[in-house]
């Protein structure tokens, strides 16, 4: 409903007006963002968890709505074909983009108790999505749906993974590099408090990117660019932008755990949560092109991206530099979306 008004009031609006609101959305949304990264690293203090435990689950639960909303509607409108690429653009732009940002801003430091457990878990959903969907194309070609079943299959591994997180969460204890420590911090608001400006921070970051992905796709449109490029590229992009946001909102006041922890639960989300939900509202049809582009590109990124994880274990950090090629790897498939 709310997508529907937006999408409304910005139809035929004049390109000042948008460029106006697409301003004020991101003002709004970083200052949401800097609330929620606030209230997430004082409640990590406040309940004692690592910042990364509570970026991979409470932050990144909250940061994947937008992917779940718009994928969820676009299944009940009849547009499943939305639902899974947004799902899968997602996941590319989470790791490639905002990880690889956030790695080229600072060197981040590992949290080898969650990389070696979420991280699997990451890199292990991937490979699920792409072979069911390989194995659904292989059984039924051009026919080729993620059925209601697979949706049912996927929300029930969402409820053990979330089951499963809470108790490495409280085994966890204090981070051997520091991302979980949060003993030196005093959090002089009580839980409540803390709650609400978390709560208020997450409403501020999903209203007004909901408002910037309506403001970008009417200028999009108006720019005479094709609806597929549109759904597959920008609305990718602008359901991922909390994450962005938030992810370099944490790099920028030095709590790192919170964007490494949101990229690895927010992908694992895109699977569990944002596909299962969507498959189980209506069946996915796999579009040839998913499986030629977007699915490699997918484990393109979550290849590299275990590498470096293995890489960093070792050396207690990942490098700067290492962002440049997820990037990269971003931008070439956002270029090759554009030129298919």
């Amino acid at each position: 409903m709310f997508d529907h008004i937006l999408e409304e009031w910005f139809s035929g609006r004049a390109m000042w007006q948008l460029l106006a609101c697409l301003a004020a959305s991101t003002y709004v949304l970083m200052r949401g963002a800097d609330r929620l990264v606030e209230g997430a690293s004082e409640l990590a203090a406040r309940l004692g968890m690592p910042k990364v435990v509570v970026g991979a689950t409470i932050v990144s639960l909250g940061t994947t709505c937008p992917e779940a909303a718009v994928s969820v509607m676009a299944a009940c409108k009849g547009n499943p074909g939305l639902a899974l690429g947004n799902a899968v653009g997602s996941i590319i732009a989470d790791t490639g983009l905002i990880f690889g940002v956030g790695c080229l801003m600072m060197r981040l430091p590992v949290d080898r108790f969650i990389l070696n457990r979420q991280g699997w878990v990451q890199f292990g959903s991937g490979l699920l999505l792409a072979g069911l969907c390989y194995a659904a194309y292989w059984k039924a070609g051009a026919d080729a749906v993620l059925g209601r079943s697979v949706g049912v299959l996927l929300l029930g591994l969402l409820a053990a993974y979330l089951f499963v997180s809470v108790r490495w969460a409280r085994g966890h204890g204090a981070s051997d590099l520091g991302l979980g420590e949060a003993s030196d911090e005093t959090p002089s608001r009580g839980l409540g408090a803390l709650l609400l400006v978390l709560l208020g921070g997450l409403f501020l970051v999903l209203v007004s990117s909901h408002v910037l992905i309506a403001s970008v796709k009417e200028f999009a449109l108006q720019m005479n660019v094709s609806d597929v490029v549109v759904s597959g590229t920008i609305v990718a992009f602008g359901t991922s932008l909390p994450e962005l946001v938030v992810g370099i909102t944490a790099v920028r006041r030095n709590h790192p755990g919170l964007l490494i922890g949101n990229v690895v639960g927010a992908d694992v989300l895109n699977v569990l949560f944002v596909v299962g939900a969507s498959a189980t509202a209506a069946p996915l049809p796999i579009p040839e092109i998913f499986l030629k582009v977007h699915l490699p590109a997918m484990l393109v990124v979550l290849v590299l991206f275990r590498i470096y994880i293995a890489a960093a274990c070792r050396k207690g950090h990942f490098e700067r530099w290492w962002g440049a090629p997820l990037v990269l790897a971003w931008a070439a498939f956002s270029a090759i979306c554009y030129l298919l």
